[in-house]
């Protein structure tokens, strides 16, 4: 039978204790990434769930009958990926079947869905594909919305056992729409509430001296609090558990308004939040439109914006200036002022910012021009050396940044810093707080 369940709007935690095994020759050789593990760790740890141990093995009976001996000695739940699917190498089914000393069923429902993909692709069912629906006569299967391999839970001396697909889509939606949702129901987990504020233009280390004193006061309610940087930005995360959602919710929407005063200035969003969406909306709002010009960054700002959907209702394009005959022949950058103050310049930033807003005829503009690193230094323009600038009718505003020496996090920091300029110059907030972009 199909297990399905719609996933609450809400989090959960209890001290059950998990371990990850991932199935595949093709993860031990390097030939695929494992990111499969990373997800689960993840979102386990955000339903209060511990990860043990994660285990990467062959596709061998020998190999996963031990990796089950062990796990089962340090977890309450083990979850498995890979090894499914139609092909002889797919083991894991028929090892778990073995495992637990089960015998054989066919699933009338995994079946039906089987025939209908393949119908739906115009082609008849194969023996070895109808074979999908052949599983451990004892298991709970769950439903694969997004592939012929259903997954399957077993329950098994008080221990649960989940084998899923490697296939990150697929594991990924049954995770959030039947496992988690079963955990739940096993286990009568309490609730935990998170709730995420995204800043962007202040360091980990000041950003937790403007909050000190914020921070101390969550302990009396419990409530944790993380630092989740990354290049550019950092992300505080509120957790608190208990059993009346309600009252949590509004525990935690307390502290975040108490909170916002301190920090407003830096703050772009909150949870889910992207700073790319939070400006095409912003944009489509005031219907208005923006243009980037792009040296050290090579491109990355246009992309960021145009992976929102419907961005080409706000974003004209970009020119990549990488050279300065682009620069010139584009921009209109004067080759006497790139030969007087050089390509990373609070002129030629400018300059680059008015030409693509000229070029392109939109309403804002972008413009960046740095040395990214690792070579191409000097003493006055050291590695990391970026200048951005923000264009809009009859305002230019730029500014120097110190990003460090590693060139993949300066690509980052520019094109993030960049857009949280445009969206402070969109709301007019732009010089209130300029000399509080950090300079490393």
């Amino acid at each position: 039978m199909y297990v399905t369940m719609k996933l609450p709007n809400q989090s959960y935690i209890c001290n059950m204790l998990a371990e990850i095994i991932t199935i595949g020759d093709e993860l031990l050789i390097g030939q695929v990434i494992d990111t499969n593990s990373a997800w689960l760790g993840q979102h386990l740890s955000l339903n209060g769930i511990q990860v043990k141990q994660i285990t990467s093995i062959s596709d061998d009976p020998q190999h996963i009958f031990a990796a089950l001996d062990e796990a089962k000695k340090r977890a309450d739940i083990i979850l498995i990926t890979g090894g499914l699917g139609p092909t002889k190498d797919d083991l894991t089914k028929k090892t778990l079947k073995d495992y637990f000393k089960m015998g054989w069923r066919m699933d009338e429902d995994v079946l039906a869905d089987v025939i209908g993909i393949f119908k739906g692709f115009g082609k008849e069912t194969s023996a070895i594909n109808k074979l999908q629906a052949q599983v451990p006569d004892q298991c709970i299967v769950i439903k694969n919305k997004n592939g012929t391999a259903p997954g399957m839970w077993f329950d098994v001396e008080g221990k649960i056992f989940v084998s899923m697909p490697g296939v990150p889509y697929e594991m990924k939606s049954m995770m959030l729409e039947s496992v988690f949702p079963m955990l739940r129901e096993k286990f009568g987990l309490p609730t935990i509430i998170h709730r995420t504020i995204l800043t962007q233009g202040i360091g980990e280390s000041m950003l937790s001296e403007k909050i000190e004193e914020w921070e101390n006061s969550l302990a009396e309610h419990k409530i944790k609090l993380a630092y989740l940087p990354s290049p550019a930005i950092v992300r505080l995360r509120l957790s608190v558990e208990g059993n009346d959602k309600q009252a949590l919710l509004k525990l935690i929407d307390e502290k975040v308004n108490q909170v916002m005063p301190i920090i407003k200035d830096y703050v772009y969003g909150f949870d889910t939040d992207k700073l790319e969406k939070v400006i095409g909306d912003l944009l489509k709002k005031e219907k208005r439109t923006l243009s980037t010009a792009e040296s050290c960054t090579g491109g990355l700002v246009a992309h960021m914006l145009t992976s929102v959907p419907g961005s080409s209702e706000y974003y004209w394009g970009s020119i990549v200036s990488y050279s300065y005959e682009v620069k010139t022949m584009e921009l209109n950058v004067p080759v006497s002022m790139l030969a007087k103050f050089g390509a990373v310049s609070e002129e030629t930033v400018r300059q680059m910012a008015i030409g693509v807003r000229e070029r392109l005829k939109t309403d804002y503009s972008i413009a960046i021009s740095g040395i990214a690193g690792p070579d191409g230094g000097t003493e006055d323009k050291p590695v990391g050396t970026v200048w951005i600038a923000v264009a809009k009718e009859g305002q230019v505003f730029a500014k120097r940044f110190q990003f460090g020496d590693n060139r993949e996090r300066n690509i980052i920091r520019s094109s993030v810093t960049a857009l949280s300029m445009l969206r402070k110059m969109i709301l007019g907030e732009l010089e209130m707080v300029a000399n509080d972009f950090p300079k490393s």
